[in-house]
């Protein structure tokens, strides 16, 4: 933890807040692209991993600090943070390298209401991440707690519905 003087603290949101709309467009951008000839088809379910294993280090990030355990918060944390990384990479490679999936299931409305819901929360969770990040960072734990509170569910949230909409694209995807 560290304290950053005013200055500092300004150019790091601008930062974050730099970061929180070039990631969407970038992502869009990069959905335009297509490789051709790279299978990387062993990817979703990876990917649905790695989700996964992120909402399942959440919930073990908000026990311990529940029980004062600060620095395995810290940790696990940053571990969330590096797969969030490491799961928009992958996601982006693998639509970069694939056509569309259509789901076909029976369950449409719910799948695209759950698709629709994980999308735009993925993008508004990004400043909410950084700066709940930043607040903790610079020891500012008040601000970090009161925004860890909506923050939280919708990490949790994006995490558990990236599997959920795996689970039910899965059985269309081509191989």
């Amino acid at each position: 933890m560290e304290l950053l003087d005013p200055n500092k603290e300004k150019k790091v949101k601008i930062l974050i807040y730099t970061i929180s709309i070039l990631v969407p467009i970038v992502v869009v951008i990069l959905f335009g692209v297509r490789i051709e000839g790279v299978n990387l088809s062993f990817l979703p379910p990876l990917y649905s991993m790695i989700n996964g294993i992120t909402a399942f280090l959440l919930v073990l990030a908000l026990i311990a600090i529940k029980n004062k355990m600060t620095k395995v918060h810290r940790l696990i944390i940053r571990i969330c943070l590096f797969l969030s990384l490491l799961f928009l990479a992958s996601y982006v490679a693998y639509h970069m390298t694939s056509s569309p999936t259509q789901y076909k299931g029976n369950l449409k409305e719910l799948y695209y209401f759950i698709l629709i819901s994980h999308i735009s929360l993925s993008i508004v969770i990004i400043p909410l991440v950084l700066l709940t990040y930043l607040f903790a960072w610079k020891g500012d734990f008040e601000r970090h707690k009161k925004w860890t509170r909506f923050t939280w569910p919708i990490w949790f949230y994006v995490a558990i519905t990236g599997v959920i909409v795996y689970l039910m694209i899965s059985p269309y995807y081509l191989n």
